[in-house]
């Protein structure tokens, strides 16, 4: 995809260009001449290693990365002792910040054995001026620093990085720009995500988003659907929405359309055969979303609808902008209009001023809410949000009170995911299952001669497992679910379409 991007008609002679992307391609262009006299020099390929941190919008702008740095000439690897390494950073818990540092300290042990090596930090993290300052003291290898708004000046900013010595560092705190049509490697040639805003202006006390992603800004419908239909035409037959809180979609553009309405037109689109979003801010989730959901054959039957807390003590902390009745009145709502509906959330237990009773109220709406999977964090103290100055939890008793609600989120999503037992459904074949694919396993499925076992995703977004033919990755597939295995489903091909 992106092929339209002609390095070779650029013309470097004409100086660089004020408007974008076309900077951005004279950039390429010249970093792609720098690529290849490395490569005379060393006699070998210059070599570039991207590791994601953190959400799907995080690996969305990897595959932005990733695809700059093929366009320039660079051999992408997953070994960090590469000529250009590159981490793309996530800052939502405390414990992401320090995975990073520790990893700094390795490479720092790869670019003392070749000076030549370039480091690079990116995302979130890279927004914060604490973190700036600690790389700047105790990481000084490091090369290039950037922040999330300025993503698609890398490769000007890997330019610039070989000319000159020392850390380079541009983060800009705030940005109302959105660059389209940058080089894309996509990690999987049959989906894909997009991105269709950015940032957030909801300021949960908890979270650092909002100060690392800045405001929202919603991509114009036009150019996400002109890049829906290239990936189609590109062999993708699902996509996934992202942004921060899609369901405030399109309030800062001046014709207003909601998502449900960009979903709507997203859905004409020819060869497109499934649709997911994420993520869904439950104060936003209009009448008008479900409807649209509930008529439409493409967009899957899954729901994220982040509950965080079950206490209207601890979601006023928070700036949650409900209350527990009003979640679990609007889970009714989804649940009575889509039966079929799998809906999932994310549960934070340890908020500052949190009590056992409040895990309590927690625990109750997981009961009622009948989740079919939960993401549970313990909080993190976020330096610089409203809730790091907040009393605090004892960890002693966050870690009882966690095991609670854990324990609750299995017993509940368990028997949730086991009643499509017996049911034959359509499956995205994601990929061979390496990991698994021994001839004893094989055996046990039934495999036919030839049969590889494959890893499948359903509509649900439930897993699956079945004997099949390598060709099929990358097809929706219709498998009978004969053994639920708690969490991910064991099936056969069933050759049949459902009825």
């Amino acid at each position: 995809m992106y092929d339209v991007i002609d390095l070779d008609r650029v013309d470097l002679g004409m100086g660089e260009p004020t408007d974008e992307p076309q900077k951005q391609y004279y950039y390429m262009a010249l970093l792609r001449k720098l690529v290849e006299k490395k490569k005379a020099e060393l006699g070998r390929p210059l070599t570039a290693c991207v590791v994601t941190f953190g959400c799907q919008m995080n690996a969305r702008d990897s595959e932005k990365l990733c695809g700059i740095l093929k366009k320039t000439g660079f051999t992408m690897t997953e070994e960090e002792q590469a000529d250009f390494v590159i981490y793309n950073t996530c800052t939502v818990r405390d414990n992401a910040n320090q995975k990073v540092y520790g990893r700094l300290g390795v490479l720092n042990g790869y670019k003392k054995k070749n000076p030549e090596m370039k480091v690079a930090l990116c995302g979130c993290m890279t927004q914060e001026e604490s973190v700036i300052a600690k790389l700047k003291e105790s990481y000084p290898f490091v090369d290039l620093v950037f922040g999330t708004h300025n993503l698609y000046r890398f490769a000007e900013l890997l330019w610039r990085t070989y000319q000159g010595k020392g850390m380079l560092v541009e983060v800009w705190k705030e940005t109302d720009r959105i660059v389209e049509d940058l080089p894309v490697d996509r990690k999987y040639p049959f989906k894909s995500g997009i991105n269709i805003m950015f940032g957030c202006n909801n300021f949960c006390t908890y979270c650092i988003v909002p100060y690392v992603r800045g405001r929202e800004r919603s991509r114009s419908p036009r150019e996400i659907l002109r890049e829906i239909e290239k990936l189609v035409a590109d062999g993708v037959v699902e996509i996934m929405l992202l942004g921060q809180n899609v369901n405030s979609y399109g309030k800062n553009l001046e014709d207003g359309i909601s998502f449900a309405q960009l979903l709507r037109e997203v859905e004409k689109i020819e060869g497109l055969q499934r649709i997911r979003f994420m993520t869904s801010h439950p104060k936003d989730l209009s009448d008008e979303l479900i409807q649209v959901m509930k008529e439409s054959k493409k967009i899957c039957r899954h729901l994220h609808l982040p509950l965080q807390a079950g206490s209207n003590k601890i979601l006023k902390a928070m700036n949650r902008c409900y209350t527990k009745e009003q979640y679990l009145a609007l889970a009714e709502k989804i649940r009575r209009e889509i039966p079929d509906i799998a809906l999932t959330t994310d549960i934070i237990v340890g908020f500052p001023g949190e009590t056992p009773e409040d895990v309590q109220e927690t625990i109750d709406v997981i009961k009622k809410v009948q989740y079919d999977n939960a993401f549970t964090f313990i909080y993190s103290k976020r330096t610089g949000t409203p809730a790091a100055s907040m009393e605090q939890v004892p960890e002693s008793l966050v870690h009882e009170e966690f095991d609670k609600v854990l324990k609750c989120v299995q017993e509940t999503a368990r028997s949730r995911v086991a009643r499509y037992e017996g049911q034959v459904m359509d499956a995205l074949v994601e990929e061979i299952n390496e990991g698994s694919n021994s001839e004893e396993a094989l055996k046990a499925l039934d495999a036919a001669p030839g049969e590889v076992l494959l890893t499948g995703r359903l509509s649900n977004n439930t897993i699956v497992h079945f004997p099949g033919d390598a060709d099929l990755v990358g097809q929706i597939a219709y498998v009978k679910l004969t053994q639920c295995k708690g969490f991910y489903y064991l099936g056969k091909r069933y050759n049949e379409e459902k009825t």
